[in-house]
């Protein structure tokens, strides 16, 4: 099937398919996913699209609580996102995460969807404090790669660019895009898929600004810390996480103008 046909698109991840950074709960989230479903609408105005990513959840439970439904809908564009937060806890286990993220790639290409994901820039440019955790990112990206190629599925590989860790397609918290960011995933996964009009535009780089520098820089990461990574830090202690009591959505099939 050729990327100007595609008739049902599913999401599934975490709270970067879900739009996080991108808007907000008050005013709604747009997010990467929505802004590929809007490039697909155009394209083909009969798209049907179902957003089941939520935030907080980590591959197993993306596995869990989105593939049956995913599979039910009968795809046949997916995209399938997950990893990210499971690099962020303390024990990870790069086998059993990429286990997860291939079951899933496996079952959505077997009941004949085209998949699509995606590859993880390096978090230790975008949050400095963050730099322990490169090899685990060069992990997962490498199981990714190796899972997909197995069944088929479309790699974006947003990694393997340097814009991907310009801080302006970040949000304040480092951890989500920001909506200058979703726009440029969403582009890399169009044009991933051979979407009709798109191209390699988003791998450009933004135009030069100053960064911060010195005791600049320094205190710049002491409030990140103590505004977003603390709180995070503080889910963690207590076992919550910022999906707890969340569900998909968009949960069912709708075009595009319907619960958008």
């Amino acid at each position: 099937m050729s990327s100007g046909e595609y008739l049902r698109y599913v999401a599934l991840g975490d709270s970067q398919t879900e739009g996080v950074g991108d808007g907000d709960d008050t005013v709604g989230l747009r997010g990467w996913a929505d802004r590929l479903a809007e490039q697909l609408t155009a394209v083909n105005p009969g798209l049907q699209y179902a957003n089941l990513a939520v935030r907080g959840r980590v591959a197993g439970q993306i596995h869990t609580e989105q593939l049956g439904p995913a599979l039910a809908l009968r795809p046949d564009l997916a995209t399938v996102v997950a990893g990210v937060n499971d690099l962020l806890r303390p024990r990870f286990d790069v086998a059993a995460v990429a286990g997860q993220l291939e079951e899933m790639f496996a079952a959505l290409t077997a009941a004949g969807a085209q998949v699509a994901t995606l590859t993880v820039p390096d978090l230790g440019k975008i949050a400095p404090l963050s730099r322990p955790l490169r090899s685990r990112v060069t992990d997962l990206n490498t199981h990714i790669r190796a899972a997909a190629a197995r069944h088929g599925v479309v790699v974006a590989e947003i990694a393997r660019h340097a814009v991907a860790t310009d801080a302006r397609l970040w949000s304040v918290d480092r951890l989500h895009a920001s909506s200058l960011g979703h726009a440029r995933i969403a582009a890399a996964v169009a044009h991933a898929i051979d979407l009709p009009g798109s191209d390699d535009s988003w791998t450009h780089p933004l135009p030069p600004h100053v960064l911060p520098r010195g005791l600049a820089s320094a205190g710049a990461e002491l409030r990140w810390a103590a505004a977003f990574l603390g709180p995070w830090l503080g889910r963690r202690l207590r076992g919550r996480s910022s999906g707890d009591g969340r569900t998909a959505k968009r949960p069912e099939l709708l075009p595009l103008s319907v619960g958008s």
